[in-house]
């Protein structure tokens, strides 16, 4: 006897069901991503909600990093030889956050620039000459939400030696 009729209902039963518990909660963000810049940092700040009751959400906020390192003398002066690196890379900042009872969520992310393998001489000191961050994001990994982060560029610069 063929009894793949009895078991279509019990597969589509669930399937109504996933479809409801995903429906039920509608992510958005309310505030933001925002960017800004601290010594360096970029911090991407927001406000997310409908998300549902004690849901743990994990975030990724990402930019491309243009930085700029440069060896000088402890007394901040330009050394004689310039010591500098210039990196280029893809940086990111994860972070996993509770809704609570309320399903929102209202946090921040810090994306540092990338390390410097600089290595300066006896007598000097490594120090972050410049920083541009461009395409800055933030991604909600779990339901899944992105969005660009206003403004989505920052740059700083201090004085470079020649």
């Amino acid at each position: 006897m063929n009894m793949d009729h009895l078991k279509r209902p019990a597969v589509f039963a669930g399937l109504v069901i996933v479809v409801g518990v995903a429906s039920a909660a509608s992510p958005h963000f309310v505030k933001g991503p925002t960017a800004a810049l601290d010594s360096g940092n970029a911090v991407v700040s927001w406000k997310e909600a409908g998300l549902g009751t004690n849901v743990l959400i994990e975030y990724d906020a990402s930019a491309h990093a243009d930085v700029i390192y440069q060896c000088v003398t402890n007394s901040n002066r330009c050394p004689a030889a310039t010591n500098k690196q210039k990196l280029d890379e893809n940086v990111h900042a994860y972070g996993a956050f509770s809704s609570g009872k309320n399903g929102q969520i209202t946090a921040s992310l810090t994306i540092t620039p990338p390390n410097s393998t600089l290595s300066c001489p006896p007598g000097q000191k490594r120090e972050l000459v410049s920083v541009s961050y461009t395409g800055i994001r933030l991604d909600d990994l779990t339901t899944p939400l992105g969005a660009s982060a206003v403004p989505s560029s920052l740059s700083q610069s201090g004085f470079e030696c020649p």
